[in-house]
């Protein structure tokens, strides 16, 4: 049994990025734990409504119970804003959690994703996994997030380059179904988090390795 720990910058990347795999390590008998380093307030300088947040709120709740996580913590730190966050604080408040969990599995978000929380995000969960301060890590796996890796710009040094891919064939319509919890979040066809698409990359990168669907991700992190 794994200690897997699945980190989302917002609520819903978690489920675009790695919902498939999430319910696989489920099945296998994993430890699964999700943290999510932020979210809507009401003093936010983007004026989240009330009716807005508790919407999220019970996202975040239904998401949870699906996934059937063993534990989940919110960093509640501000959306769209993590770059006005001291990084000290936000590593300590990331270390703080991976002490508490121990996790031998960390899924994180890709290090050049178009949204600048994602790349704020990546650069303080990585700054948190050296082995001589965190024995227990194993793997660590970089995922993908549609409407935000597949924009950024297209530089050499911005690639995402899978090379460990997990078979969701028999947890993609699961998937499909929490993933329209997030009702808020989903887009019309043909946009990047449609229906349409969160199927087509799944079929893409199932191709890659000979099965119908599959989830991608980029392994930075493997210990014997």
């Amino acid at each position: 049994m794994s200690k897997v720990l699945f980190v989302s910058v917002h609520p819903d990347d978690e489920t675009l990025g790695c919902g498939g795999t999430i319910l696989k390590h489920k099945s296998r008998g994993d430890k699964i734990y999700w943290l999510n380093l932020t979210g809507p307030s009401i003093d936010h300088p983007y004026g989240f409504s009330r009716e807005m947040i508790e919407r999220r709120d019970y996202q975040i709740k239904k998401v949870s119970q699906e996934y059937k996580f063993d534990s989940s913590v919110d960093l509640s730190q501000p959306t769209q804003m993590l770059d006005s966050i001291e990084a000290r604080i936000l590593i300590k408040d990331i270390v703080d959690v991976l002490k508490l969990l121990n996790p031998n599995i960390i899924y994180i978000p890709n290090r050049s994703d178009v949204h600048s929380d994602h790349r704020v995000a990546f650069q303080a969960i990585y700054s948190c996994t050296k082995n001589f301060r965190a024995p227990y890590i194993k793997k660590i796996l970089m995922y993908e997030t549609l409407s935000e890796t597949e924009f950024a710009a297209p530089l050499p040094e911005n690639a995402f380059m899978p090379n460990y891919f997990v078979d969701i064939t028999e947890f993609m319509d699961k998937k499909i179904e929490i993933m329209k919890i997030y009702d808020t979040e989903l887009m019309p066809d043909p946009y990047p988090r449609s229906i349409h698409a969160i199927k087509g990359l799944a079929a893409f990168r199932g191709s890659r390795n000979g099965v119908q669907y599959a989830e991608a991700f980029m392994s930075l992190f493997e210990k014997g």
